[in-house]
């Protein structure tokens, strides 16, 4: 890997996006840190990117913003001088409904956010390679960060759900279209932080609702995101970082199953 290139991680303010982007650098990769409000949370990861040796960059953008997959690649291209290496397509926003109270309003802002906006980044990365006559198939790549939900299906959190499941359904779609320049995969973790309105022991409970019985670490699936941009033979797949939680079907998200039928 040559030493400039870089990583752009959407929502790496906090929570798995700042876990990821910490993994790249630790990995030599130079980071463009995505925030849409979180500036301190954006500034603490870039103190905690440059206490590793490496650079790191704040680009914000609200990814709700029709225009905001190209916006925010113009910004990598203008503080780094050419396009991020790899693109991690983290930020996503995550609201309560269901089927039968779901919205327009609602199915919309999921969409834009969590499925749009990462498709058309990848979409725009391609789109540089190709005016800068890039030839280099392979070397550059787009990580969907999906959801062990879209493998294991249950009614809650019905618009997140269905963004996540064009999402994942689009993988091998743009990883066909993108190809050779760009490589295109999947990574899909499962429960990590406390969510929604979960309390603490809830969470302490249901992170053990998969095959391990154990705590998925956000460390093990960031580490996945930095293997998948460094090996040019993935493309097209999704990791299941989750520790078997897509297994364990249960009729309703996993935070309101407990008490219920939580253990696998």
């Amino acid at each position: 890997m040559n030493h400039t290139d870089w990583v752009l991680v959407t929502g790496a303010a906090h929570r798995l996006g700042r876990e990821i982007a910490l993994a790249f650098a630790a990995a030599g990769w130079d980071v463009l840190c995505h925030y849409r409000a979180s500036l301190a949370g954006a500034e603490g990861t870039q103190a905690a990117v440059r206490a590793l040796g490496r650079e790191c960059l704040l680009v914000p953008t609200d990814l709700a913003r029709p225009d905001a997959a190209t916006a925010l690649l113009q910004q990598c291209v203008a503080v780094t001088g050419r396009a991020p290496r790899c693109i991690v397509n983290n930020a996503s926003i995550f609201e309560a409904d269901d089927a039968r109270t779901a919205s327009a309003d609602m199915l919309l802002r999921h969409f834009q956010t969590n499925t749009a906006t990462p498709l058309l980044l990848g979409n725009a990365l391609h789109a540089w390679l190709i005016a800068q006559g890039e030839a280099t198939h392979g070397q550059h790549s787009v990580i969907h960060v999906l959801d062990q939900k879209v493998h294991n299906l249950n009614p809650d959190y019905f618009s997140y759900t269905v963004s996540k499941l064009a999402l994942e359904r689009s993988v091998q779609l743009q990883a066909q279209a993108l190809a050779p320049l760009v490589r295109v995969c999947g990574l899909s973790p499962g429960l990590m932080y406390l969510s929604g309105p979960q309390t603490q022991d809830n969470f302490d409970q249901a992170s053990r609702v998969n095959l391990l019985r154990e705590p998925i670490a956000p460390l093990d699936v960031a580490r996945c995101a930095v293997f998948i941009a460094s090996n040019a033979s993935l493309n097209g797949c999704t990791l299941q970082t989750d520790n078997g939680q897509h297994l364990v079907p249960l009729a309703r998200d996993v935070m309101f199953a407990i008490g219920e039928n939580p253990r696998p």
